[in-house]
């Protein structure tokens, strides 16, 4: 049996953060006004481990809502005591936190190292110095840089976000900045559309026409893309979209923007469309029927949202009968047969030749 991951999240007030960034809403997005307290963590944590059965999950503390390292270091270091507590004793596995990287130095890490935290993700955002400007991220691009080399020389792990769609970005510098974190060797990347939410001075720009919001659709072809050139660098992309609440939804918070609740199916179901087209594009005669073996937990991307995936196979290819049998198999490949063919799809393979015909890699 495969070990599940659990995140015990605790939310950070916006107490860490210089800056009012130009997407960030941060009460909406922590949904927290107040501070909060030792005794409150406490009992979130307890909460969650009393439904979690212990001996089938990895347990995670993550500090997320506010900028961590930019919390005075008494305070930061009462957060770290209560989760370094839980991990001391066994009871969760791994610290994980959220930060600026104009926040991140040796004084910063010593602390976070003294309490064995494991992971920190640094909110990038962009690469692209007008971009940051645009969006009054108050950092650089070479501080992203130095952060990043720093976290990795103390030994944590590093997590790396970025945002599509801000003010003054396009395709080119969204692709600029993914190629510009892989440079910096992540371990794990969030990709985040951005959202016009309530409240922000991007839902002023956006009231008076001065920004016009990614649709669903241009959002969804920029992150196959980009999850295409992390997934060719094996860099785990843990997250794509943000994650609904009961605020972040449709006739909530959000007033424009690219959102839907399951946006990272989306992409992946689009991304095994590619799939097929190129496996089309080499077998142009294989008959109305063919079985498709594939790992089973990938069947609901290779089907697409609303089945959209086998209407293109009928509407495009003439096959109407899919047999999809899924099978306890590596996600490394999928499998298409018939009476005529059994060709292996190879995804390492499917996603270089993806990424060469737009140009983003070239061939060896």
């Amino acid at each position: 049996m495969s070990i599940k991951h659990h995140i015990i999240p605790i939310f950070v007030p916006h107490i860490g953060c210089p800056h009012d960034c130009i997407f960030c809403n941060q009460r909406k997005i922590a949904q927290s006004k107040a501070n909060i307290d030792d005794e409150s963590i406490r009992n979130t944590i307890d909460s969650y481990l009393s439904t979690i059965p212990i001996t089938n999950e990895k347990l995670e503390i993550a500090f997320f809502g506010g900028s961590f390292t930019g919390i005075d270091l008494d305070s930061q270091r009462k957060l770290l005591e209560i989760a370094y507590h839980y991990k001391k004793i066994g009871l969760i596995d791994r610290i994980r936190l959220s930060t600026r990287p104009d926040y991140i130095d040796n004084i910063r890490l010593d602390l976070l190292k003294k309490y064995d935290v494991d992971i920190i993700e640094l909110g990038v955002q962009s690469m692209c110095s007008d971009v940051l400007q645009n969006s009054y991220r108050g950092h650089t691009d070479i501080d992203v840089i130095n952060a990043s080399k720093l976290i990795k020389e103390y030994g944590f792990t590093l997590g790396l976000q970025m945002m599509v769609g801000l003010p003054g970005s396009n395709y080119e510098k969204e692709i600029f900045t993914a190629k510009q974190l892989i440079n910096l060797k992540p371990s794990i990347v969030r990709i985040y559309p951005t959202l016009v939410i309530k409240e922000t001075y991007l839902e002023k720009k956006y009231s008076i026409g001065d920004y016009v919001p990614l649709t669903l659709d241009e959002s969804v072809d920029i992150c196959i893309d980009l999850l295409m050139l992390f997934n060719y660098n094996n860099i785990n992309v843990i997250r794509i979209g943000l994650q609904p609440t009961d605020n972040i939804a449709e006739n909530k918070d959000i007033v424009a923007g690219p959102f839907h609740p399951a946006f990272r199916q989306l992409v992946e179901g689009q991304i095994y469309r590619e799939y097929l087209k190129m496996f089309f594009e080499s077998n142009q005669k294989i008959g109305n029927t063919i079985q498709i073996s594939i790992n089973q937990k990938e069947i609901s991307n290779l089907v697409g949202q609303s089945s959209s995936n086998l209407k293109y196979l009928k509407e495009k290819h003439g096959v109407d009968r899919v047999k999809i049998d899924g099978k306890d198999i590596s996600k490394k490949s999928f499998f298409i047969v018939n009476n005529e063919i059994n060709i292996e799809m190879k995804i390492k393979e499917l996603i270089k030749r993806y990424l060469t015909k737009k140009g983003l890699v070239t061939m060896d």
